[in-house]
């Protein structure tokens, strides 16, 4: 009996309905590549925001995935007022800004109010609206006004489905380029929980679909003023992800996660990193291979 790739209701993540778009020379989505979103939760430093953007160059060399790298300028959504939130916001914005430049390497960061994104908007490629922040209109409608990639991340507290809502409020403003990221949804208090069905859900409104494998791992707010996390369980959910169909994943990576100043509990080292991504490409490639059987 010959083998044939099975289509289900509804379809699946993989199929061609997806908004096919570019983010600099990178193509969303591919069918021979994940898109990766890598880099540390905020910046710390120019010097450790470089140490990661040089790896990540590495890696891309080796294995020929593209990266997009990933920092936030500030952080405004911290568990305790006494948390590190940034080392200012056009010094982080300008580390961003020489690492496009300097690696060839597409940029995103987090917008918070709709005043930040005429700033942050001139550093980077891509706006990424945080979780807790995706029904917010007035935000949403001012990232797309930028005609810059919007990546909304789905809150804690949404169903999958109503993610399409969000979504609209972009492609309303003419910007079609969206993407629609998983991060966990509220499981009771401090607690975090992936429901696999829902990246399907997601994906039935036409845009591409990542999975956060980092965010998604936290114990919010379980670490006595920090969000404390389960990074032992990052690679079985990730290659899940992979395998259901997603096209992205979004990490978060530190040379030293033990001494990160933003999720040191969820952070992927960076020397581990090389090996999770060649792992997870492979994987890739074979899960579009059975779309052509």
């Amino acid at each position: 009996m010959s083998q044939r790739a099975v289509t289900l209701s509804p379809k699946n993540i993989t199929g061609n309905n997806v908004q096919k778009f570019s983010i600099g020379s990178i193509q969303v989505p591919d069918d021979s590549f994940p898109l990766i979103i890598a880099g540390p939760c905020v910046i710390e430093s120019r010097a450790m925001a470089i140490e990661t953007a040089e790896e990540l160059q590495k890696i891309s060399r080796s294995e020929g995935v593209r990266f997009i790298f990933k920092g936030s300028y500030r952080k405004a959504n911290r568990t305790s007022g006494a948390s590190f939130t940034g080392i200012g916001d056009i010094e982080a914005l300008e580390v961003l800004a020489e690492i496009r430049q300097t690696y060839g390497m597409p940029v995103v960061t987090d917008v918070h109010e709709t005043k930040e994104i005429l700033l942050a908007s001139r550093y980077v490629d891509v706006l990424q609206i945080p979780a807790f922040l995706c029904r917010q209109t007035e935000l949403l409608v001012a990232a797309g006004e930028s005609g810059l990639c919007v990546n909304i991340k789905k809150g804690q507290f949404m169903a999958p489905e109503d993610m399409a809502l969000a979504a609209v409020k972009v492609q309303q403003t003419g910007n079609s380029r969206i993407m629609l990221t998983e991060r966990g949804s509220s499981f009771g208090y401090h607690n975090l929980v992936v429901d696999f069905r829902g990246l399907a859900k997601m994906a039935e409104a036409g845009y591409p679909v990542l999975y956060d494998a980092t965010h998604s791992l936290q114990l919010p707010g379980a670490g006595q003023g920090v969000s404390g996390g389960e990074r032992e369980y990052m690679i079985p959910l990730a290659r899940a992800a992979v395998a259901a169909g997603v096209n992205g994943l979004f990490f978060e990576v530190h040379p030293d996660p033990s001494k990160a100043l933003s999720d040191s509990a969820t952070q992927v080292a960076l020397s581990d990193f090389g090996a999770i991504v060649m792992q997870l490409l492979h994987l890739y490639r074979c899960v579009h291979s059975l779309q052509s059987l």
